[in-house]
C-alpha cells in the first residue's frame, strides 16, 4: 500500500467517524411550534410532531434523580426517539402539567421515611419501610448494585419486583436505620 493510499484511507475513516458522531448527536428538539401532545381516552399520551402522528409515546428523563423536567426524551413503544423537549417550562401549563404526571408515573418511587427493619438470608434483603405510599414490605437481592447511591446520600432502592424506593437524605437517617441499610450498600 502506498503512503498516498494509506492516507486517503484514513481521511475515510476519519470522515465517516466524524460523520456517525454527528447523526448520533443529531437531536431533534420538540417545542410549541413543532409539537402537539395529547391525552388518549387511556389516560396515555400521543404526540403530534410535524404532522406525523405517534398514538402512544413514552417519556424518559435524562436526569431522573436530580430534574425531572428538562432534558426530556419522547420515545415510541419501540424506544426509537421522536425528540428531545429541552424544557416543560417552554411549553403551556395544560401540556407540561400533563407532561410531569407521565414522568411522575413512569419514575414512580416512594421515598423512604422510616426503616423498620432490614433482614438478610440466602442473598437477598427483605425490607420493613414507612414510605410516602405507606407502610411497605418488600425483598432486595444481594450483590449486584440493586441499592446505588445516586448522589452523595441520596440512595436509589430497586427490589426484586422492579419497584424503586429512595432514601433521599442519608444523614437524616437514625444511627440503628444507617446501619440497617449500610448492610445492603
Amino acid at each position: 500500500m502506498t503512503a498516498s493510499k494509506a492516507a486517503s484511507d484514513h481521511e475515510t475513516d476519519a470522515a465517516k467517524t466524524t460523520s456517525d458522531l454527528s447523526d448520533a448527536a443529531n437531536i431533534k428538539y420538540l417545542t410549541v411550534s413543532n409539537a402537539t401532545f395529547k391525552k388518549t381516552e387511556g389516560q396515555m399520551l400521543s404526540v403530534k410532531v410535524d404532522g406525523e402522528e405517534h398514538p402512544a409515546v413514552y417519556v424518559h428523563c435524562s436526569f431522573p434523580h436530580t430534574n425531572r423536567s428538562i432534558y426530556l426524551s419522547i420515545r415510541t413503544i419501540e424506544n426509537k426517539e421522536i425528540g428531545m423537549i429541552r424544557s416543560l417550562d417552554e411549553f403551556p401549563a395544560e401540556t407540561a402539567q400533563f407532561l410531569e404526571e407521565q414522568v411522575s408515573i413512569r419514575y414512580f418511587a416512594p421515598e423512604i421515611t422510616r426503616v423498620v427493619s432490614v433482614k438478610e438470608e440466602f442473598g437477598y434483603a427483605y425490607w420493613e419501610a414507612e414510605t410516602t405510599a405507606g407502610l411497605c414490605r418488600f425483598t432486595v437481592r444481594g450483590g449486584g448494585g440493586h441499592t446505588k447511591l445516586v448522589t452523595a446520600n441520596r440512595l436509589l432502592i430497586n427490589d426484586v419486583d422492579g419497584n424503586r424506593f429512595v432514601i433521599p437524605d442519608l444523614t437524616r437517617l437514625t444511627d440503628k436505620e444507617y446501619r440497617m441499610v449500610e448492610m445492603s450498600m
